[in-house]
Protein backbone atom coordinates (compact mmCIF):
# COMPACT_ATOMS: atom_id res chain seq x y z
CA UNK A 1 0.00 0.00 0.00
CA UNK A 2 3.03 2.59 0.72
CA UNK A 3 4.17 1.74 -2.57
CA UNK A 4 0.91 2.27 -4.49
CA UNK A 5 0.68 5.58 -2.73
CA UNK A 6 4.68 6.31 -3.54
CA UNK A 7 3.68 5.60 -7.44
CA UNK A 8 0.80 7.94 -7.14
CA UNK A 9 2.55 11.10 -5.42
CA UNK A 10 5.40 10.99 -7.94
CA UNK A 11 3.48 10.86 -10.40
CA UNK A 12 1.43 13.78 -9.36
CA UNK A 13 4.75 15.82 -8.88
CA UNK A 14 6.13 14.87 -12.12
CA UNK A 15 2.81 15.87 -14.13
CA UNK A 16 2.04 18.67 -12.40
CA UNK A 17 6.07 19.94 -12.75
CA UNK A 18 5.56 18.93 -16.78
CA UNK A 19 2.90 21.07 -16.87
CA UNK A 20 4.12 24.41 -15.33
CA UNK A 21 7.06 23.88 -17.58
CA UNK A 22 5.27 24.22 -20.15
CA UNK A 23 3.54 27.24 -19.40
CA UNK A 24 6.55 28.81 -19.05
CA UNK A 25 7.09 27.82 -22.16
CA UNK A 26 4.09 28.96 -23.87
CA UNK A 27 4.75 32.60 -21.90
CA UNK A 28 8.17 32.67 -23.42
CA UNK A 29 6.62 32.15 -27.17
CA UNK A 30 3.94 34.36 -26.49
CA UNK A 31 6.74 37.17 -24.99
CA UNK A 32 9.12 36.69 -27.90
CA UNK A 33 9.87 39.61 -29.70
CA UNK A 34 9.16 37.68 -33.22
CA UNK A 35 6.06 36.62 -32.29
CA UNK A 36 3.61 39.12 -34.21
CA UNK A 37 0.13 38.05 -35.05
CA UNK A 38 0.49 39.32 -39.44
CA UNK A 39 -1.47 38.84 -42.21
CA UNK A 40 -1.29 40.01 -45.82
CA UNK A 41 -4.00 42.24 -47.26
CA UNK A 42 -2.51 42.42 -50.75
CA UNK A 43 -0.52 43.78 -52.82
CA UNK A 44 0.38 48.22 -52.47
CA UNK A 45 1.22 50.81 -54.78
CA UNK A 46 5.05 50.56 -55.74
CA UNK A 47 7.33 49.41 -52.62
CA UNK A 48 4.68 48.93 -49.87
CA UNK A 49 3.15 46.20 -48.45
CA UNK A 50 -0.58 46.15 -47.10
CA UNK A 51 -0.67 44.19 -43.90
CA UNK A 52 -3.08 43.49 -40.99
CA UNK A 53 -1.04 43.43 -38.02
CA UNK A 54 -2.32 43.04 -34.38
CA UNK A 55 -0.97 44.69 -30.60
CA UNK A 56 -1.60 43.76 -27.52
CA UNK A 57 -1.86 47.26 -24.72
CA UNK A 58 -3.51 48.21 -21.61
CA UNK A 59 -5.33 50.55 -23.57
CA UNK A 60 -7.16 50.19 -26.84
CA UNK A 61 -4.74 53.55 -27.90
CA UNK A 62 -1.56 51.57 -26.66
CA UNK A 63 -2.54 48.30 -28.30
CA UNK A 64 -3.03 50.62 -31.47
CA UNK A 65 0.75 52.06 -31.13
CA UNK A 66 1.98 48.56 -30.48
CA UNK A 67 0.74 46.97 -33.63
CA UNK A 68 2.13 49.60 -35.73
CA UNK A 69 5.51 48.90 -34.31
CA UNK A 70 4.62 45.12 -34.85
CA UNK A 71 3.63 46.24 -38.12
CA UNK A 72 7.73 47.29 -38.91
CA UNK A 73 9.49 44.72 -36.81
CA UNK A 74 7.55 42.09 -38.33
CA UNK A 75 8.88 43.00 -41.89
CA UNK A 76 12.48 43.54 -40.60
CA UNK A 77 12.38 40.21 -38.33
CA UNK A 78 10.02 37.87 -40.01
CA UNK A 79 8.88 39.14 -43.39
CA UNK A 80 5.56 39.36 -44.54
CA UNK A 81 3.47 35.76 -45.59
CA UNK A 82 1.78 35.36 -49.10
CA UNK A 83 -1.91 35.87 -49.73
CA UNK A 84 -4.76 38.02 -50.75
CA UNK A 85 -2.49 38.25 -54.26
CA UNK A 86 0.75 38.86 -52.53
CA UNK A 87 3.73 36.88 -53.14
CA UNK A 88 5.37 36.26 -49.48
CA UNK A 89 7.70 38.90 -48.68
CA UNK A 90 11.04 38.07 -46.87
CA UNK A 91 12.28 39.25 -43.93
CA UNK A 92 15.21 42.27 -44.08
CA UNK A 93 17.46 41.18 -41.83
CA UNK A 94 18.06 37.62 -40.20
CA UNK A 95 16.46 36.12 -36.55
CA UNK A 96 19.82 37.61 -34.73
CA UNK A 97 19.36 41.18 -36.55
CA UNK A 98 18.71 42.47 -33.40
CA UNK A 99 21.03 41.29 -31.28
CA UNK A 100 23.63 42.51 -33.17
CA UNK A 101 21.95 45.90 -33.33
CA UNK A 102 20.27 46.59 -30.54
CA UNK A 103 21.23 49.69 -29.68
CA UNK A 104 19.80 50.71 -33.06
CA UNK A 105 16.68 49.24 -33.15
CA UNK A 106 16.22 50.31 -28.96
CA UNK A 107 16.23 54.12 -30.39
CA UNK A 108 14.35 53.09 -33.35
CA UNK A 109 11.70 51.25 -31.80
CA UNK A 110 11.20 54.18 -29.10
CA UNK A 111 7.91 55.91 -28.21
CA UNK A 112 7.63 58.42 -31.48
CA UNK A 113 10.64 56.93 -33.35
CA UNK A 114 12.08 56.56 -36.50
CA UNK A 115 10.05 53.56 -37.16
CA UNK A 116 6.89 55.72 -37.57
CA UNK A 117 7.56 57.32 -40.79
CA UNK A 118 7.35 53.78 -42.75
CA UNK A 119 4.28 53.12 -41.70
CA UNK A 120 0.80 54.10 -42.01
CA UNK A 121 -2.67 53.49 -40.72
CA UNK A 122 -5.29 52.71 -43.81
CA UNK A 123 -8.08 52.62 -41.48
CA UNK A 124 -8.80 55.79 -39.48
CA UNK A 125 -9.61 56.12 -35.80
CA UNK A 126 -9.88 53.06 -33.17
CA UNK A 127 -11.14 49.79 -34.95
CA UNK A 128 -14.30 48.22 -33.60
CA UNK A 129 -15.56 44.93 -33.63
CA UNK A 130 -13.42 41.63 -34.18
CA UNK A 131 -10.93 44.22 -34.94
CA UNK A 132 -10.93 45.01 -31.20
CA UNK A 133 -10.92 42.80 -28.67
CA UNK A 134 -11.40 43.08 -25.05
CA UNK A 135 -9.02 41.18 -23.15
CA UNK A 136 -8.52 39.74 -19.56
CA UNK A 137 -5.16 42.51 -18.94
CA UNK A 138 -6.23 45.30 -21.72
CA UNK A 139 -6.93 45.20 -25.30
CA UNK A 140 -6.02 43.44 -28.78
CA UNK A 141 -6.12 45.39 -31.62
CA UNK A 142 -5.86 44.92 -35.34
CA UNK A 143 -4.92 47.55 -37.46
CA UNK A 144 -4.90 48.18 -41.26
CA UNK A 145 -1.64 49.47 -42.19
CA UNK A 146 1.02 50.09 -45.32
CA UNK A 147 4.35 49.69 -44.42
CA UNK A 148 6.83 51.73 -46.80
CA UNK A 149 9.35 48.38 -48.01
CA UNK A 150 11.58 49.91 -50.23
CA UNK A 151 12.29 53.00 -48.33
CA UNK A 152 12.34 50.66 -44.74
CA UNK A 153 14.97 48.75 -46.54
CA UNK A 154 16.90 51.83 -48.08
CA UNK A 155 17.14 53.41 -44.78
CA UNK A 156 18.58 49.89 -42.89
CA UNK A 157 21.15 49.68 -45.69
CA UNK A 158 22.08 53.99 -45.46
CA UNK A 159 22.62 53.14 -41.53
CA UNK A 160 24.66 50.10 -41.97
CA UNK A 161 22.33 47.66 -40.76
CA UNK A 162 21.20 45.43 -43.62
CA UNK A 163 23.08 44.66 -46.69
CA UNK A 164 22.63 45.97 -50.11
CA UNK A 165 20.31 43.94 -52.24
CA UNK A 166 23.73 44.03 -54.82
CA UNK A 167 26.35 42.94 -52.65
CA UNK A 168 26.36 39.87 -53.25
CA UNK A 169 26.65 36.75 -50.81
Amino acid sequence: MKNTLFFIILAFLAVSSADAQSRKERKAMYDSQYNYEIQSLGVGQDGTKLVKIWGYGKKADNALFEAKKNAVAAVIFRGIPGGNGAAPTPAILSVDGYEKNAAFFDDFFKAGGMYLSFVNSTTDGMPGGSDRIKMKKGYKVALSASVNYDQLRKYLEEKGIAKKLDAGF
